[in-house]
């Protein structure tokens, strides 16, 4: 099992936007240094919690301090920018990095996002498609440029001028494009199914129950199946939240004192998906809403422990949801500088080992 980070990161409100975005940078730069295998940044444009408002930008801040890891954009919300913009900034930001560079994309989760852009009323799922669809179509096309849809008309043809280089929309430098990865928060999602059918692969979201993850693997199935192409669990992703300490007392106290940073940021996340999406933090779809607490996600959500401990939990999930190839540390506020680095340390050196231990010798009996 790969370990990897991924961070839609929510900030306390008071907090100075130069501190935290140096704080989100420096977690990724540890991220690196650790062996970490890949990271991905969240974008959101309209949230004064939730503050990187580019995830391209922030990656391209990142990549002469960052050497051997991936980067992602998790994710570019696709119906709030325009597609050819989409297309020439992720080509540039692809050679930038050397094709160190994973593609995420989105329909958008934030409705104050899709508010201030003018689509909040609008088929976003439809713009999504239309959206990646002209992004794939410049990369594998030539100009002139006559790419027409119902929310995008991309056109080069009357200043198409190929003798000084004008017209020309640019590709990325890994072929035929990088790869594209999506985000599934939805039970059964079947977003899953035509991500993996178009040979894309899925990330299980971190603020969904176990058993709704474990409902993702069957859908990708599904997809790789009508592809025509082999499921390999090494291709999905599962993001948790996850704090480890020294002790078992040191990370009680930090993930569930008022505080808590991991707190914290599910009673954000609570707040918005009361509006309509409660059943992610549901253990059964006709569980009452009264039975959803604060207390309730934090406990089934959040790993944390010792690495003794923290290591058995994920092997406990990974029984739980399936077998998958990439754990994505979720990345969290840093309301303790030294306490959040550990956490990170101590999953890199201590708890992987002990859990890839584990599991390759049940994977030579099978």
């Amino acid at each position: 099992m790969k370990l990897g980070f991924f961070t839609m990161p929510i900030h306390p409100l008071n907090k100075d936007w130069r501190t935290s975005l140096r704080e989100d940078r420096e977690a990724f730069i540890l991220a690196d240094q650790l062996g970490f295998s890949e990271a991905y940044v969240g974008e959101h444009s309209t949230d004064r919690a939730e503050n990187i408002t580019s995830c391209m930008v922030f990656i391209a801040s990142l990549i002469h301090d960052t050497k051997t890891m991936k980067l992602g954009t998790g994710t570019i919300n696709m119906p709030n920018q325009h597609p050819a913009a989409v297309a020439a900034n992720i080509a540039m930001l692809d050679h930038m990095l050397d094709g160190r560079f994973i593609f995420g994309i989105s329909p958008g989760g934030l409705l104050s996002d899709s508010e201030a852009f003018g689509v909040l009323d609008a088929d976003r799922g439809a713009m999504f498609l239309e959206a990646i669809n002209a992004v794939l179509a410049i990369w594998k096309g030539e100009p002139p440029y006559n790419i027409e849809g119902k929310y995008w008309n991309i056109k080069i043809e009357r200043q198409f001028m190929p003798e000084i280089g004008q017209g020309f929309l640019p590709k990325p430098l890994q072929k035929p494009h990088p790869p594209i990865v999506v985000t599934a928060v939805a039970p059964f999602s079947k977003g899953v199914t035509e991500a993996a059918a178009r040979g894309w692969e899925p990330i299980s979201a971190n603020f969904l129950m176990p058993e709704w993850v474990k409902s993702h693997w069957p859908r990708y199935v599904e997809g790789c199946q009508r592809a025509g192409r082999p499921a390999d669990p090494a291709n999905w992703r599962v993001a948790k939240s996850i704090f480890v300490a020294d002790d078992d007392k040191t990370a009680a106290a930090y993930v569930n004192d008022a505080g808590s940073p991991y707190r914290y940021y599910y009673s954000q996340l609570y707040t918005k998906l009361k509006r309509g999406r409660l059943e992610l933090f549901k253990k059964r779809r006709d569980q009452p809403d009264s039975e959803v607490t604060l207390d309730g996600i934090c406990k089934e959500l959040v790993i944390h422990g010792s690495p003794d401990k923290v290591a058995d939990e994920i092997l406990k999930f990974r029984e739980t949801v399936g077998d998958f190839g990439t754990l994505l540390y979720a990345g969290k506020d840093w309301r303790d500088v030294t306490l959040a680095k550990r956490s990170m340390t101590l999953l890199a050196e201590k708890v992987m080992p002990k859990v890839n231990a584990a599991i390759k010798p049940a994977a030579k009996v099978s």
